[in-house]
Parts: structure tokens; sequence; C-alpha cells
């Protein structure tokens, strides 16, 4: 047998190990990732909107299908719609925006404020520090929350899928997380988060 030949023989065998490792890995590891990027998305959105002065008064809930974001809920000005929508199409990996926000009258003093801000926020820049004048208000706990969350998605909630509903300051967590430890670190962050009276906690513990 020639030394080509021997040579063959020698190495398909870790040839084909390869492959067939590589072709079991692929799917499952694709998956994974499609998963974590909708819940990432999610969070990473409302994390954009909490130095948002034109979106004080807003209470935005963020949903994420494959990429493309639905925004629904309240904001109290046409401004603030403009810019929720802008906030949420900047972000990698949106591939496109659903605008389904409502106009609603804010607390009083609040709609002159974000009229007032939304000059300002159409001149921000990536890098351009920006100190939060939004309220402690519904909508504001609700996108801190994820913010926080999003602090944690490479290492304890990593591939969870949460929803953060907030009325009255008081906190509802649906949804799953993939351990016991992800979802006491979920309910203790809530719970810490300015503004929040009280959590209930309806996540489960998905190995899924």
């Amino acid at each position: 047998m020639s030394y080509l030949g021997r040579a063959i023989r020698t190495f398909a065998p870790a040839i084909v190990v390869t492959i067939s490792a590589v072709a079991l890995s692929a799917p499952a590891q694709a998956g994974q990732i499609g998963a974590v990027k909708d819940g990432w998305l999610v969070a990473k959105v409302h994390s954009e909107m909490i130095d948002e002065d034109v979106l004080a008064g807003s209470n935005i809930d963020v949903d994420v299908s494959h990429g493309v974001v639905t925004l629904q809920g309240t904001v109290p000005s046409e401004a603030a719609r403009s810019r929720a929508v802008a906030v949420a199409k900047a972000n990698d990996g949106v591939k496109s925006v659903v605008d389904q926000l409502r106009i609603a009258p804010g607390k009083p003093g609040v709609a002159a404020k974000t009229e007032a801000a939304a000059e300002k926020a159409a001149d921000k820049t990536a890098s351009a520090a920006n100190k939060t004048g939004r309220a402690v208000d519904d909508g504001w706990i609700k996108s801190k929350i994820y913010a926080q969350y999003l602090a944690e998605w490479n290492t304890v909630l990593n591939d969870s899928d949460i929803d953060v509903d907030v009325k009255d300051n008081m906190v509802t967590l649906n949804g799953t997380v993939k351990s016991a430890e992800a979802k006491n670190k979920a309910v203790a962050t809530a719970k810490s988060t300015d503004g929040v009276k009280s959590v209930r906690d309806n996540l489960r513990v998905s190995a899924d």
C-alpha cells in the first residue's frame, strides 16, 4: 500500500469523528443562540430606554420574536413614540419594529417635560453620557429591572425568558428561568430596584 493510502486510512476515522461532532452540536448551538437572542433583546431595548428623558411617563411593553420587536403600551406624546421606536430599531439584531404604542395623557407637567426633551434626545450620540431625568414610575421600574437582568445575562440569567409587569409600583414576574438560582436572582433583583413595593413571583424553572 502506498504512503498516501496508509495516511488516508490513518486519518479518516479522526475526520469522521470530527465531522460527526460538528453535525451533532451545530443544531443545538443554533437553537440555543436563537432562544437567547430574543430574550436578550427584550432586556437590551428596555435598558436603552432608561436614560431617555423624552420617555418620562411612558409604560412600554417590549416583545421580541425572531428579531422582530413589537412595542405596546403607552407614551405621553408623539415625540416619545418616535423616540421609543428609534431606540428599538438601533439595537443590533433587531430586524424590524412593530409600533403598537398608544399616546395617553401623562401626569401634570410630564407632557411639557417630554416635549422639551425631544429635541435633545434627537441629537444624542451613542457615546454621549446622559443622566436620567425620568421619574421612578411603573414604566421606569420595568425598564430598570430589565437593565439589571441584562447585566446578569452572561451568568445566572442566561437563556431566561422573563416577563416583567409593573402596576402601582408592584412587580409581577412571569416566564421561565433555567435554575432555582436564576429564579432567586431574578426575584431578588426586582425587590432591590428603587421604587418597588412588592414582587409577585410566578416564575417557573424549566430545563428545556
